[in-house]
C-alpha cells in the first residue's frame, strides 16, 4: 500500500514539474529572444524526453496537482527529507499564475484603472467546469486590483465562475461578446475553440 500511495503521489508531482520546468524555460526564452515553441518540439523529438506536458502556459491548477506536489512535501519533511525540488516546482508555479497579468499590466504603462480585458477561459484545464486553484483565477484577482473591468468567458465554467466572482466581473455568454469595447484579450484555458480566433473579428470588437 504505501508504494501504491507513493506512486500516486510521485506521478502527479512528476507531471507537475514538467509544467513548471518548461514554464520557467519559456519565461527565459523571451528574454534571449527565443522561441519555446521550437525549444519544446526539439527536445520533444527526444525519445527519453517525449511531447507530454511540456506546454508552457499559465501554470497548473485543478484538484490534484497542487494538492499532490505540497502532500508529497510534507510526508518529505514529517520523515526529515527536505522535498527541494518540489518545493521549487510549487513556487514557480504560483509565480507562473502571476505572469499573464503582469504583462498585461506592462502593456498598459502599469496603469489598468479604466481599462478593460477579456478573459478567456476560466477552468483549471479543457473540457471541464473545475476551476479549483485555477490560474484564471489569480489572473482575475490581479486584474480587479489593478482596476481594470473583466469580461469574461469559458464554455463550461460559467456557473462556477459566477459563484467565485458574483458581479465582480461581467459573464459573457459567447466567447467574441467578450471582446466587445475590451483593451486586451488574456487566453488562458486552451480550449481548442480559442486555437484558431477570427483575427478580423477580433479587431473589429477590442477597442
Amino acid at each position: 500500500p504505501e508504494s501504491a500511495e507513493m506512486t500516486k503521489y510521485v506521478a502527479n508531482a512528476l507531471l507537475s514539474t514538467k509544467i513548471s520546468f518548461i514554464n520557467e524555460v519559456a519565461n527565459l526564452c523571451e528574454r534571449i529572444d527565443a522561441d519555446i515553441d521550437d525549444v519544446r518540439r526539439g527536445i520533444g523529438h527526444d525519445k527519453r524526453i517525449g511531447f507530454a506536458f511540456l506546454f508552457p502556459g499559465a501554470g497548473y491548477g485543478g484538484s490534484c496537482f497542487p494538492k499532490d506536489v505540497q502532500a508529497l512535501a510534507a510526508v518529505a519533511r514529517s520523515k526529515g527529507v527536505e522535498p527541494r525540488i518540489l518545493k521549487s516546482v510549487h513556487e514557480t508555479n504560483v509565480a507562473q499564475k502571476r505572469v499573464l497579468g503582469a504583462k498585461v499590466s506592462a502593456h498598459f504603462g502599469g496603469d489598468l484603472r479604466g481599462r478593460r480585458v477579456a478573459v478567456w477561459g476560466l477552468a483549471f484545464k479543457p473540457r471541464t467546469d473545475d476551476m479549483r486553484e485555477a490560474p484564471a483565477i489569480t489572473i482575475i484577482e490581479q486584474l480587479l486590483a489593478e482596476g481594470a473591468a473583466v469580461r469574461a468567458y469559458d464554455p463550461e465554467a460559467m456557473t462556477t465562475a459566477r459563484r467565485l466572482f458574483g458581479e465582480r466581473i461581467t459573464l459573457c455568454e459567447r466567447s467574441y461578446e467578450a471582446l466587445e469595447g475590451a483593451d486586451a484579450l488574456a487566453i488562458v484555458t486552451e480550449w481548442n475553440e480559442f486555437r484558431e480566433p477570427d483575427f478580423g473579428r477580433m479587431k473589429t470588437l477590442l477597442r
